[in-house]
């Protein structure tokens, strides 16, 4: 799993809620498709929600998840 080492920055509300919205959308997509974020999935975008990481730790995530089931 990858690890952040860098505080990212405050975010306002107002991206806080376009944050919750991408990832409420993210999760309808993959629902869709049959699929079940894992928890540790689940995590990050609470993270990534609340401005504690951006999104390409996210998709890091993703893409070591998705290689550990190759």
């Amino acid at each position: 799993m990858s690890k952040d080492t860098t505080a990212a920055a405050p975010i306002t509300e107002a991206e806080r809620r376009k944050r919750q919205e991408a990832v409420n959308f993210a999760r309808a997509s993959v629902g869709l498709e049959g699929f079940k974020p894992s928890p540790e999935c689940e995590a990050q975008a609470v993270r990534f929600i609340n401005g504690e990481i951006e999104i390409a730790e996210v998709i890091a995530t993703i893409k070591e998840g998705a290689q550990r089931l190759r």
